[in-house]
Formats: C-alpha cells, sequence, structure tokens
C-alpha cells in the first residue's frame, strides 16, 4: 500500500465516508463572480427550503429573547444558558435565530468560513493567499447554527482523519468537525446538562483559547473556533458542571406561562405554523425583517458607546453584594449592558442598562447559600434593589438638599 501523503487543498476534504453527511457539514460557498457590492435586504427564509418558525412570532418569553438578541450585537457576552420546564419555546426560538442573523462574509474556499482581512484569526488555508486575496475572493453565506447531538463522538466534534480519503487516495486529510463549522457562529447543545464530560473538557478548552486543536492518527491541526455556546435543559434532569457553567455569559430560566390568553395565543400561532408553514413565516417576514435591521444597526452602534462611570460603579458594587468569584461577572456584567444600550439606541452605557441585564448576567454565577433558600434570581433581583435603591435614595436626598439652601 502506498504511503500517505498531506492533502494540499483542506477545502476538499469531505466526509466521514458518506456523501450525504459531507454535505451537510460542509459549509457551503459559492465563487465570487462580480465585484462585491452592497448587499441586498436578505429574506427570512430557513436554509434548505425547510420553514422554521419565525422569531417575532414568539409569544412572551421576553427574556429569552432579549438575551438571544443581545448575543447578536455582542457575541463576546460569551453565550446563553436557557434552563426551564419543556415545551416552553426554548429549541424553537434558538432555531428561529438560524433565518434571523444577517449573512455574513467569509473567505471563498475557506473550509473554516473565516473573515476576509483578519489574517492574525485566520486558519493555514487563508494564511497561505497573498495580501488582499482573501477580500477579493470574499462570498456572503449565512452565519451558521449547528446543533450539537448528545450522542456525537469526539471525531465528529472535534474533526478527525479523512478515512475515505486515506483509503481510497492514500492522502492523509483532515476532516473538519462540527466545531470548525460552527465558527463565526452558533453552538447549540439541546438536553446540555446530559453532554458526556468527555465533550464538556473539549468544549471547555476550545471556549477559552477561541482555538480547536487536533492531535491524532498523525495529524496535527490547529483551526480558529470562536461561536456563541448555547444550551438548554431541564434542571430536573441534572446540573451542570460549574466549569462549562461558568462559560456561559448569559443565564435565564424559562416557565410555563400562566396567563390564559397567552397560552391561548400560543396555541393559535403554532396550529396556524403547522397547517401552513410557508404562510405563516410570509405574514412575519416583515417583523423578522425588522429585527434585522435592528440587529445590524446596533452592531454599527456599539463600538462607539462609552461605558459610564456609574454604569461601572453599579455592576462593581453589585458582585461585590452578591459574592461573585472572580471578575468574569463585572465583565460580563458590562458587555451585556453595552449591548442592551445598543439595541435601545442610547448614546451611552448607564446605570439602568446595568439593571436591566444583572439578573441574566449573575444568577449563576453565586455562591450556594445553605441559609438562604431563595432562587439565585431572587437573590440577584435583591441586590439590584439595594444596590440601585442606594443610588435614588442618593439623589433624592441631594434634591432635597439643593431645594433647601
Amino acid at each position: 500500500m502506498s504511503a500517505l501523503k498531506i492533502s494540499p487543498d483542506p477545502s476538499s476534504n469531505t466526509g466521514y465516508g458518506l456523501a450525504e453527511a459531507m454535505e451537510e457539514l460542509a459549509p457551503r460557498f459559492r465563487p465570487a463572480s462580480r465585484p462585491r457590492r452592497r448587499t441586498p435586504e436578505p429574506q427570512a427564509e430557513a436554509p434548505k427550503g425547510r420553514a422554521l418558525y419565525p422569531f417575532s412570532a414568539l409569544v412572551g418569553q421576553e427574556a429569552m429573547k432579549t438575551a438571544l438578541l443581545l448575543t447578536t450585537v455582542d457575541p463576546t457576552i460569551g453565550g446563553v444558558l436557557i434552563f426551564g420546564d419543556r415545551g416552553t419555546g426554548k429549541s424553537t426560538a434558538i432555531r428561529a435565530l438560524a433565518a434571523l442573523l444577517p449573512p455574513m462574509r467569509a473567505v471563498a474556499g475557506c473550509p473554516y468560513s473565516c473573515e476576509p482581512g483578519r489574517p492574525a484569526d485566520s486558519c493555514e488555508h487563508c494564511r497561505g493567499l497573498r495580501p488582499g486575496k482573501s477580500l477579493d475572493a470574499s462570498v456572503e453565506i449565512a452565519v451558521p447554527v449547528v446543533d450539537l447531538p448528545l450522542g456525537a463522538t469526539e471525531d465528529r466534534v472535534v474533526g478527525a482523519l479523512d478515512l475515505e480519503k486515506a483509503l481510497a487516495r492514500g492522502e492523509k486529510a483532515f476532516q473538519p468537525g462540527l466545531l470548525a463549522k460552527a465558527h463565526r457562529g452558533y453552538l447549540y447543545i439541546d438536553e446540555v446538562n446530559l453532554l458526556e464530560d468527555h465533550l464538556v473538557d473539549v468544549l471547555l478548552d476550545v471556549a477559552a483559547s477561541g482555538e480547536n486543536v487536533v492531535e491524532r492518527e498523525g495529524l496535527s491541526i490547529r483551526h480558529p473556533a470562536r461561536f456563541v455556546l448555547i444550551g438548554s435543559g431541564n434542571p430536573e434532569e441534572g446540573e451542570l458542571r460549574p466549569q462549562l457553567l461558568d462559560r456561559f455569559g448569559l443565564s435565564l430560566d424559562v416557565v410555563t406561562p400562566t396567563d390564559l390568553e397567552t397560552r391561548i395565543e400560543v396555541i393559535r400561532r403554532r396550529d396556524a405554523f403547522d397547517r401552513d408553514p410557508q404562510g405563516f413565516c410570509a405574514r412575519w417576514k416583515p417583523k423578522d425583517v425588522a429585527l434585522r435591521r435592528r440587529i445590524a444597526a446596533a452592531r454599527r452602534r456599539l463600538p462607539m458607546l462609552a461605558v459610564s462611570e456609574q454604569a461601572l460603579r453599579r455592576a462593581t458594587e453589585l458582585c461585590l453584594a452578591l459574592g461573585t468569584d472572580g471578575l468574569r461577572g463585572e465583565l460580563t456584567l458590562i458587555r451585556a449592558a453595552r449591548a442592551m444600550a445598543a439595541w435601545q439606541g442610547a448614546t451611552s452605557v448607564e446605570g439602568e442598562h446595568v439593571k436591566a441585564v444583572g439578573v441574566m448576567a449573575l444568577q449563576h454565577r453565586l455562591r450556594r447559600n445553605p441559609l438562604d433558600e431563595a432562587r439565585a434570581a431572587v437573590r440577584v433581583e435583591r441586590a439590584i434593589e439595594e444596590v440601585f435603591g442606594q443610588e435614588k435614595n442618593g439623589q433624592e436626598k441631594t434634591g432635597q438638599e439643593k431645594a433647601e439652601s
């Protein structure tokens, strides 16, 4: 048998041995046949013609929708963990992002969808291009929203030797995994609290470094793997490992709605979608397009927003009052507050934005207190009232002193 050789074209790697599986895993690109020009307004259509429930048609669950939208404005927030009852729209909301997100530009032919003009953050394929070529040959693709199944093998997640090429052609080629496909997009894990420990270890390593390193079967590959991690689950089925829990930027609990009219509206809309998916999506498409435009505007506004001294002080006071470990709580709180300010069209980040995201940014970072049986969210709300209540009392006292003088 002939000796193995390295494939010179990493973008030609396909599959785990089945063409159909490869078509599902490999990023899709189209060649740039003309110079880039202003992108037309994208349409809210699901990939591959499969209708997805529109994000704008979701009823209630405002905290969950807000958290997901904040990650579209600033992916560095660190992802979202959603725990709650079954059948409360967790998976539906997350998958609806696939049709809501504005498209992104990627280097043509890159197996990892690297961003054009960013050589420091690129893979070996893109670093080998001549200067400027990645910009000239860029294409527009949909932001990936990738599902990580609980039963996935480690090779499927991180990537492995392409056995088809090795056996058929004698080439030692790397087949990218789900982490490569999710680069610059979203990686969704349903029932994340049931994920195998060895996969949790992989996610922790990649989340910390933003890079996937594969050392096996004579392969030595590293490629960028930065994505927004979205997890959902039912807390009754088990807790999440503390190390992985800390990697989520935002966390929230969803509950079954108890309002009669809300439940009726949920059933009415879902039934209409099941009976006529295409027609239902067409009716809600204008609102999805409006949301997409608002996301794009918030992204443009985000770098220009300055964080006020008041917001910094309130964020620090809040974390001190709750006794959170480390400084990740403050950093996430400020990032989420900045994204909230950009989403609301504010000119700077103020204390009110910190207050708005306080619960979702901090409730999963609290130490266990055996003497306090209140839920974590309630403890954060009490701390918020204490910190911001002192600020309000101080402002009233100052105003009263000025009036007396």
